[in-house]
């Protein structure tokens, strides 16, 4: 059998997807500053104010990423409880009066000093080297529910509930699913995933109904045109900034519904203005770089020296890709209304750093592989 394996640049840096991850970076900083200029210029009185965040950001991530690309990530086997550790104390700290920062209804993100980041992105992180180096370490009894699947769970259940207190729905989902995948993968028992999807089923729908904005966000879902004022207004807006791009796009910086219409245009509806300014052939391009990531991430997978490497690749890669179908789903209308970034065009710091920091792991386990 051929292998996939990826292709080195002399470096030693898998081009499958450091290209198409840099490509993205450039790409979204400067959507990100035709999409923001009008809204810095406004609350700050500079266009170029969130511009110079945001290159400060790429920056700080390509660091990462080089960095993690010659860490080895066999020594993330001895940093996992501390991580796990770590990422609970910060998703406590939210909600300490002093360190936690609430916007838009929700206290997601910490204030330690002068900077503002956001731990459930770290918990994700650190969730997913845990379950790569259990469900690798229980290897031999990955069958048996009280060691191969009830652990995983009670972790992922510690931190599902600080993050929906937040409250940030989108997040818990994401965790979820990854947590699925990785067990799945890692040999856990069908019939154990299975039923737990049969139970959460339920917990959804209590969820859902008995939180009223929940409830608003799904029905607009379904017809967002009959809450065009309230609940629908993000997706009426979105859906008619991809109309109004056709095929070939206004042109950058020439997109309309940015100019205070829709909301966020630089962060969870960045997609929208792609949309917009870049048209239909700017999204195909996008998906076709995203499509590039999730190849490379799997083929590293697949190409893994050992099981602990491959299922941190698979992790981190769907960690990513499950980012992007959810975004790219919302300001599509395929998908409720939830606050999450476009992983790599997004405005934001805390997740351009993990993300690349992510990469830069995933280039580590294919260097291993490949000496």
């Amino acid at each position: 059998m051929i292998e996939n394996k990826p292709i080195q640049s002399p470096a030693g840096y898998d081009v499958t997807i450091l290209f198409p991850v840099l490509f993205l970076v450039g790409i979204g900083v400067v959507i990100v500053y035709s999409a923001s200029s009008a809204l810095a210029l406004n609350k700050f009185g500079t266009g170029y104010f969130f511009l110079k965040k945001q290159m400060l950001f790429a920056f700080a991530g390509t660091l990462a990423l080089v960095f993690c690309r010659h860490f080895p990530y066999k020594w993330y086997r001895s940093l996992t409880y501390p991580f796990l550790i770590l990422a609970v104390i910060f998703l406590f700290a939210i909600h300490i009066s002093g360190f936690g920062y609430s916007a838009g209804g929700s206290s997601r993100w910490l204030r330690l000093g002068g900077f503002t980041f956001q731990p459930s992105e770290f918990a994700r992180f650190a969730l997913v080297i845990y379950l790569a180096y259990s469900m690798d370490k229980k290897n031999a009894q990955i069958k048996d529910f009280s060691i191969g699947f009830l652990p995983h769970i009670l972790v992922l259940g510690i931190f599902i509930t600080l993050i929906f207190i937040q409250p940030d729905f989108g997040s818990v989902i994401i965790f979820g699913v990854i947590s699925w995948i990785m067990m799945f993968v890692g040999g856990v028992r069908l019939k154990h995933l299975l039923l737990s999807l049969v139970l959460l089923v339920p917990v959804g729908y209590l969820v859902v109904i008995n939180a009223e904005y929940r409830l608003k966000r799904i029905l607009s879902f379904l017809d967002p045109w009959q809450y065009p004022a309230d609940e629908g207004y993000q997706i009426i807006h979105s859906l008619m900034a991809f109309g109004t791009g056709g095929i070939w796009g206004t042109g950058v910086g020439k997109g309309y519904q940015k100019l205070f219409y829709l909301p966020e245009p630089h962060t969870d509806f960045i997609f929208s203005v792609i949309g917009e300014e870049l048209g239909l052939l700017g999204v195909l391009i996008i998906l076709l770089l995203y499509t590039l990531i999730l190849w490379g991430g799997v083929s590293i997978a697949r190409n893994a020296e050992d099981s602990f490497g491959a299922l941190l690749a698979i992790g981190l890669t769907f960690a990513i890709i499950l980012q992007v179908c959810v975004n790219m789903g919302v300001t599509l209308g395929l998908l409720p209304t939830k606050g999450l970034p476009l992983p790599f065009l997004s405005y934001g710091g805390t997740s351009l750093l993990v993300n690349m920091a992510s990469i830069g792991i995933l280039m580590n386990i294919a260097a291993h592989r490949n000496q």
